[in-house]
């Protein structure tokens, strides 16, 4: 019984003891369960069935409403779950992990929610889950990430923004270099490199080549070291050689801190040139302006006139002395206003200022003052781009008076053609209708809407064409105008209007380029013309019933002629018996009378032959000088009982040339007899015979009473048509001076009368040598 108690009380000892002991694990797991629950990682088991264990809170943080028994119901549902690539990726990763024992880490992505979790697997202890399962741990990492992703961001940008700023400042075109701590280069750009020409940077670092020489007795190295000393950034102008040249150029060291000294050049020598150019060509425009007729001032941004040209001065009446002052703007305008060279306005303050205006305009200002002494001017007010004013006074008075000359020339111009018995128009070189008279309106029936907007050709000549006859007429004046306008040379042609009226039409083209287009009424004219043509056709054939007349009158008359000085040759022969001497002065008085009358009848007969065009020329080589005393010779009887002095000279005439010498000298008699014949008392004549080149000249003058000037206009070559003769005749001394003129001019000669009342009478017959 003892030993079953002691039995029972060992065993009831050692119950209670596993029961503690029990309880205790129980406290235990309990305690680990929760800390599991509040844990930042889930644990996530993954049997080698694919089965897995996960505890609820995992299963809802993934989004999903009911637990999940495998890896493959952790993936995408209904907007919920991994996403199927990390999915896929992850059940990849676990079987590996199961296959090899290989530990992984993963990030995850949750469908429909921007949380990212990564995942650590490696493979779970065989005591508690034999077999190969995988232990998975899930982080909720999505804040890590973010901030890794933003990290890695800007490392990315600060990376790219560094690679930009070392290949700007490689690819620069000027110098660039930095210096460490100790002054010594650190870094030097290709623009340096090229500019020392060195190879390349790393010779230029090692070497230590500067780019900038002394100055002053300092360093380039020294004056940076000054700007890291003051902590400020460093700017001088010096000389360097850049390539082999000599440039000037703006330097700059700029303090890093503790990084060093940055240092650039900029080449400023061609804006030293520029300056030296701008301030070359302001002083040379400064003396342009001083040659210019008009007045030029300019004031600078302050208002304030800085310079004013000499036509300025006079202009407005300054003196020098007020001038070197350099007033402002609004007191030059004061001084203009008392010198009475400005405008009469009724604010004058007001006026002023919106003058003043001007220098924050963007754009030029025109005006035109008139002043009370009648002076136009013409202002242009020009703003300066770099702050200022430029003025330009242009004294346009004379073209002011020009332009009223002009505009009352222009109104002239118009009253005349208005009243000119032309119609006129004028085209321009485009075609396009620009000046027209009345007329012109008028004979087209133009109105005046249709002829203020100035059409082109080709739109008003289909309203000219319906006023021709033929319509199609029409693009022939078309073509007149274009081909003036284009080739530059003068048309004409006709125009015949549907109510008969007839126009001469010309198109010539004007010094400005425009075609001036006219049109002549003809129709009166030509009427007249029809009427003088008819005329004159009828005054032909008259004349030539007259020339008939006098022809046959003449043969007629030389029948009984040769009778009467038939017998009157035997009455004075005696045949009849002796005669009386009163009866034989008779007989003389009858043949003298006969011969003269046959003279005439030969003279009418010869000029009715020369009209014709059937007198007979028989020409032949003729001494010249012995045809003229043949001819005179033949007068001299003739001069002696007229009582006139016959002088002959030829000394000059030697020589031949062919010619009639029957007609020549027939011509020559005709005109010594009028000298003879109709003389003063003791007249002379004198008879000359010369050369002119090869010309020969046979100069009959005399010192007789002369013929009137009506006769000897009408006796000129220009004035005596041929069939004239007659009336010629009877109104001067007979048929030999027309008659001696024709047989000149059939010889190619020509017959010149130069004579005045009371002063004698030269004729002059002129004959070419042929």
């Amino acid at each position: 019984m003892a030993l079953w108690l002691i039995g029972a009380a060992v065993a009831i000892w050692m119950g209670l003891s596993m029961r503690n002991q029990a309880a205790k694990v129980l406290r235990r797991s309990m305690r680990l369960g929760r800390l599991l629950e509040t844990a930042p990682a889930f644990p996530v088991v993954v049997k080698d069935d694919g089965r897995i264990e996960a505890t609820e809170r995992f299963v809802r943080m993934l989004g999903l409403d009911e637990p999940a028994g495998s890896l493959a119901e952790l993936g995408e549902r209904d907007n919920a779950g991994l996403a199927q690539k990390d999915l896929a990726e992850l059940e990849a990763k676990v079987r590996e992990t199961q296959r090899t024992g290989k530990g992984f880490t993963l990030h995850l992505a949750i469908e429909g929610s921007n949380r990212r979790l990564t995942v650590i697997g490696n493979i779970a202890d065989n005591v508690i889950y034999p077999n190969g399962a995988a232990l998975l741990w899930f982080f909720d990492s999505t804040e890590n990430l973010r901030e890794l992703e933003r990290r890695t961001r800007e490392s990315e940008e600060a990376r790219s923004a560094f690679s930009a700023l070392a290949g700007l400042i490689e690819a620069a075109p000027v110098p660039m270099w930095h210096r460490r701590p100790d002054m010594n280069l650190h870094f030097v750009n290709h623009a340096y490199v090229e500019a020392v020409g060195a190879i390349d940077g790393l010779q230029v670092v090692d070497d230590g080549v500067e780019l900038l020489e002394p100055e002053n007795g300092r360093s380039a190295a020294d004056y940076a070291a000054e700007a890291a000393a003051e902590n400020t950034q460093k700017e001088r102008v010096v000389s360097a050689t850049l390539n082999g040249e000599r440039r000037q150029l703006r330097v700059f060291d700029i303090p890093l801190g503790a990084s060093g000294v940055a240092g650039l050049a900029i080449d400023v020598q061609d804006l030293v040139d520029t300056k030296s150019e701008v301030r070359e060509l302001s002083e040379a425009q400064r003396d342009l302006l001083n040659l210019m007729s008009a007045g030029v001032a300019q004031f600078d941004g302050r208002h304030g006139l800085t310079f004013a040209n000499l036509p300025f001065q006079g202009l407005f009446s300054f003196r020098d002395q007020w001038l070197s002052e350099k007033p402002e703007f609004a007191r030059v305008l004061d001084r203009m206003r008392e010198n009475g060279k400005l405008p009469e306005v009724r604010d004058f303050p007001a006026w002023r200022k919106e003058r003043e205006e001007w220098f924050r305009a963007s754009d030029p200002t025109e005006e035109n003052w008139l002043l009370p002494d009648g002076t136009h001017l013409r202002v242009l007010a020009q703003p300066i781009p770099y702050g200022g004013l430029l003025m330009i006074f242009e004294d346009r008075t004379e073209q002011a008076q020009l332009a009223s000359a002009r505009d009352i020339l222009l109104r002239v111009r118009t009253a005349t053609f208005d009243n000119l018995f032309e119609a006129i128009a004028v085209f321009s070189a485009d075609g396009r209708l620009s000046i027209w008279n009345r007329l012109f309106a008028e004979t087209w029936k133009l109105s005046d809407d249709q002829l203020i907007k100035h059409p082109r050709l080709d739109e008003l000549l289909p309203l000219l064409a319906g006023h021709l006859k033929k319509p199609t007429q029409i693009t022939v004046l078309g073509e007149l105008i274009r081909m003036t306008s284009s080739n530059r040379a003068q048309r004409q042609s006709k125009a015949v209007f549907a109510d008969g009226r007839m126009f001469q039409v010309a198109t010539i083209p004007l010094p400005d380029g425009n075609t001036l287009f006219t049109m002549l009424d003809m129709s009166d004219t030509l009427k007249i013309e029809q009427a003088l043509r008819d005329r004159n056709s009828a005054l032909q054939d008259a004349d030539a019933i007259k020339g008939k007349f006098l022809a046959n009158m003449s043969y007629e008359f030389r029948t009984p002629l040769t009778s009467i000085s038939g017998f009157a040759d035997m009455l004075k022969a005696g045949i009849a018996g002796d005669l009386s001497p009163q009866a034989i002065e008779y007989v003389d008085a009858i043949v003298q009378s006969a011969d003269r009358l046959s003279e005439q009848i030969n003279t009418v007969l010869d000029y009715s032959q020369i009209e014709a065009g059937a007198l007979p020329l028989a020409f032949e080589d003729v001494d010249v000088s012995a045809l003229v005393e043949h001819i005179a010779a033949a007068k001299t009887q003739m001069a002696e009982a007229s009582g006139v002095m016959l002088k002959v000279e030829c000394g000059e005439a030697k020589g031949g040339m062919s010619l009639d010498p029957k007609r020549i000298a027939q011509a020559v008699g005709l005109v010594l007899d009028n000298a003879i014949r109709y003389h003063r008392q003791a007249g002379e004549v004198l008879f000359l015979a010369r050369w002119q080149n090869d010309v020969l000249e046979l100069v009959v003058s005399d010192n007789g009473p002369g013929i009137d000037g009506n006769d000897v206009q009408r006796l000129s070559p220009d004035s005596m048509p041929t069939g004239s003769f007659s009336a010629a005749g009877a109104m001067t001394r007979g048929l030999g001076l027309p008659l001696a003129r024709q047989i000149i001019e059939s010889h190619g000669g020509t017959f010149h009368l130069h004579s005045a009342q009371g002063e004698g009478t030269t004729i002059i017959m002129a004959l070419p040598k042929t």
